[in-house]
């Protein structure tokens, strides 16, 4: 699972590499591309939370792209900080809370289901926080389902709540990100232990 989760990053970095340096031609910072995100995944979150589903989804595919140009800039410079990948962490938690909240308030789907996507969303990324900060792994990036897959998922069930009003598409997806999530959230506290063992604190 990790081999797969590496060859899939690698892919993404090749492909995006051209375009993060386009961003530096534009005097765009990883910084900035973070903010962008941000932002963007809070106009997105607005839209949502209107019904305004296509608008949802677009401000969603921005802040995702910008997201992944943050990463793409900084290798294109070798201009990425600790901080900068600290606030990239921070912002994308923040960017999803916006994202499921618009939706809970939406009423397209039972508010719970929201909260259950955006805990285990957070929970996931907290796991892997913790083992790479705490246990010093150097990459903890493994899993069923990353944040580009989640928020896929979320995107088609949003396009489906469109077209079928009521068909309980969005709720569905949301469901799924979730239990997803704690799943990868115990995939990684198991490839935390098998790295680890029983390794004293220091």
């Amino acid at each position: 699972m990790a081999e797969i989760n590496k060859q899939k990053r690698a892919l993404y970095e090749r492909y995006f590499s051209g375009l993060g340096k386009i961003c530096l031609k534009l005097g765009l910072t990883p910084n900035i591309l973070t903010a962008l995100s941000f932002l963007f995944a809070i106009i997105s979150g607005i839209y949502f939370w209107k019904v305004e589903i296509w608008w949802g989804i677009i401000w969603m595919l921005l802040a995702s792209l910008a997201d992944i140009l943050d990463g793409s800039t900084a290798r294109a410079g070798n201009s990425g900080t600790v901080f900068g990948g600290i606030l990239d962490h921070v912002c994308d938690r923040y960017g999803e809370f916006f994202i499921l909240a618009g939706i809970a308030l939406s009423q397209m789907v039972h508010p719970g289901w929201a909260l259950f996507a955006l805990f285990g969303m957070i929970i996931a990324s907290y796991t892997r926080a913790a083992a790479e900060s705490i246990g010093k792994i150097e990459n903890c990036n493994v899993g069923i389902m990353g944040r580009p897959e989640k928020f896929t998922l979320i995107i088609i069930g949003a396009v489906l709540e469109r077209y079928f009003p009521n068909s309980r598409w969005l709720e569905i997806s949301l469901i799924i990100v979730g239990l997803a999530s704690y799943v990868t959230s115990i995939q990684r506290i198991i490839y935390t232990y098998k790295q680890l063992g029983n390794k004293k604190e220091v």
